[in-house]
């Protein structure tokens, strides 16, 4: 294990420096060929890559060094109206020396050695649920971002202006549009959401060059299709839920998309939609070209408890059985952690990170057997983890230095309520209510899901999301407001700054110039550190 961990740190270094000598102008676009190998200076997806790791070969801030990490420029998004959501929810983008940000229905791109503003868009909203935007997906000259009304829209890369847009979903059935899409090959990938919307979920294909649609896979089967046989009837299809909500990984040589879905509906009060529900609550391949599903695995099957399983799931190449294989985990939000074969969705380790009491056992595929003695009822029902989850958007990483998958997690009880048991509830149907929760970042040994080490947060409540790197250093937010950095081998706690609010996102890291920043989002602020 530590011959293939250490070989394959090379491997990325070697990649690293040659992509390094291909450096372009600031503000230039992105030759599509870089997202197959990202340079090490940039952050050109929601991700960082395709796989999902959030896992960065820069080493210049590092274990010896990082209590000396200190501000570099700190940057507050511009006043632009009243009404307009002033919180960076998405990871921001940094191609070629510059920074792209997002809010609802509005993009900036920054200078990022001096957070100097070089454009700004703002497009003109008909409506929809203004809760947050992931950020934008960059290829060529063009950036793309989903509006809360429903729309894909094209920006010029070089100064903001668009290029088109392409509605994407149906405002009048209360969807909304908030995914990082991804670029692969020629297609712009697209996902919808609508947390509590009675509508089925789906992810689409775009044109890059014109966004007409080029396939459209949908969560919930029609009636004959497979998977409809885990529905009672096509009513329950047609109202089924199952959104796309966080942007998708992506295995460019098995060109297949993994996507985590949402939860059905009615979400708590499920006594009508007997089943499994598929493919609500499930990690699903995808071919890119076509949308036809190649597997799929359910982490909750039948949940009546909100836990969208659309967390991202993580590619790696590890050993298994004695053979090296093409893996893909999940810590999902049900408070499972899972490892799959991402050629065949085969199982192979499932496994708690944090305490459940929900399910009954293994299905032979891996999958939890949900305890119906813990579906929500009348009187209540005490239920480990809550409906936030084990963790929730917070994205995880996965170092291929230390083998270990991050992720920020939470330990919780709640008492889950049902108040509507007529014969079609809608909606939610019943209520949780919340009493004890302990937050950690958990690291997991990705062979067995056994807990490596685990830093216990001094208070609960809201984290955020992660970024391994190969100066052996683990990066999180806590829900003290801080920016903390943990060594990714053992967990000591090495730095940490105050930002005054709750993480927003993940922090990410990019270099300009020679040097490693490190970036963060928080509220209406982003904090740029550097080595000073």
């Amino acid at each position: 294990m530590k011959l293939l961990s250490i070989l394959s740190v090379a491997l990325f270094t070697l990649a690293s420096m040659h992509a390094a000598g291909q450096q372009q102008p600031t503000g230039t676009g992105l030759d599509p060929a870089a997202l197959l190998h990202p340079m090490p200076d940039s952050w050109p997806t929601y991700n960082g890559d395709y796989s999902g790791r959030r896992f960065s070969t820069l080493t210049q801030i590092n274990d010896k060094n990082v209590k000396a990490l200190s501000l570099a420029w700190l940057y507050q998004l511009p006043n632009v109206g009243e009404g307009v959501v002033r919180r960076l929810a998405g990871t921001p983008i940094v191609v070629n020396g510059v920074i792209y940000i997002t809010v609802p229905d509005h993009v900036w791109a920054i200078d990022a050695r001096s957070s100097q503003t070089l454009w700004h868009y703002g497009w003109t909203s008909k409506g929809g649920i203004h809760l947050g935007n992931r950020g934008v997906g960059i290829s060529g000259n063009s950036l793309y971002f989903e509006t809360p009304d429903c729309n894909l829209v094209a920006l010029n890369i070089a100064d903001g202006k668009k290029l088109w847009s392409q509605s994407i979903c149906d405002l009048d059935q209360m969807y909304y549009a908030s995914v990082a899409p991804l670029v692969v090959k020629n297609h712009v990938i697209t996902g919808v959401s609508g947390d509590d919307l009675d509508r089925p979920g789906f992810l689409e294909a775009h044109d890059p060059e014109t966004g007409a649609l080029q396939w459209r896979w949908s969560v919930v089967p029609k009636p004959g299709e497979f998977g409809s046989e885990t529905w009672p009837n096509a009513d329950a299809m047609a109202h089924g839920g199952g959104m796309t909500w966080i942007s998708p990984t992506y295995d460019p040589e098995l060109n297949l998309l993994y996507i985590g879905t949402g939860n059905p509906q009615p979400v708590l009060a499920a006594s009508k939609r007997e089943g499994a529900n598929l493919y609500t609550e499930s990690i699903v391949a995808l071919h890119a070209d076509t949308g036809e599903m190649a597997w799929y695995f359910q982490p909750s099957p039948h949940d009546t408890h909100d836990w969208d399983a659309v967390q991202t799931p993580v590619l790696f190449d590890g050993e298994m059985e004695g053979k090296s294989r093409k893996l893909l985990a999940q810590a999902s939000r049900n408070g499972w952690f899972f490892v799959l074969d991402r050629e065949t969705g085969k199982n192979y380790v499932s496994s708690e990170f944090v305490k459940t009491n929900w399910t009954k056992g293994l299905d032979a595929k891996g999958q939890p057997i949900p305890n119906p003695s813990k579906e929500p009822q009348i009187p209540g029902v005490l239920v480990t983890p809550d409906a936030s989850g084990g963790v929730n958007w917070e994205p995880p990483t996965f170092s291929p230095a230390t083998g270990l998958f991050y992720v920020n997690a939470t330990h919780s009880y709640s008492m889950f309520y049902i108040y509507d048991d007529s014969d079609k509830p809608e909606g939610w149907g019943g209520q949780q209510n919340g009493h004890w929760s302990q937050s950690m970042l958990q690291a997991m040994d990705y062979r067995t899901g056994k807990i490596k080490w685990s830093h216990t947060w001094e208070t609960p409540g809201n984290k955020g999301g992660l970024l391994s790197t190969a100066g052996n250093l683990v990066f999180a937010g806590d829900p003290n407001n801080n920016l903390v950095a943990l060594d990714a081998t053992t967990g000591k706690l090495l730095w940490h700054a105050n930002l005054s609010t709750g993480m927003s996102n993940g922090p990410i890291t990019y270099e300009v110039d020679g040097r490693q920043y490190l970036l963060v989002g928080a509220g209406d602020k982003l904090f740029s550190f550097v080595m000073n």
